[in-house]
């Protein structure tokens, strides 16, 4: 058996799917919890437990390197996922 998704209903509804994608940031203002001298709290997604919302702490030096590496370099466009 194949799974194949339908296809968009019109041009609009491409865009609006690609702009989701193309200009996401890391992590947006809203997940992030607590900031303080000891760290960082955000709150995250858990798949592996059927989508339950959970909240995770780092320490700042820890959240800065997770989060630098979403930073592209200079000129590259980030695209999440292309298909047919």
């Amino acid at each position: 058996m194949v799974y194949a998704k339908r296809p968009f209903g019109n041009p609009s509804s491409v865009i609006e799917y690609l702009g989701r994608y193309t200009h996401k940031v890391a992590i947006s203002n809203q997940r992030i919890k607590a900031v303080n001298k000891d760290g960082v709290t955000f709150q995250y997604k858990d798949y592996k437990g059927q989508g339950i919302q959970k909240e995770m702490r780092l320490s700042v030096q820890e959240f800065v390197r997770r989060f630098s590496m979403h930073i592209l370099p200079h000129r590259f466009v980030r695209i999440r996922h292309y298909g047919f």
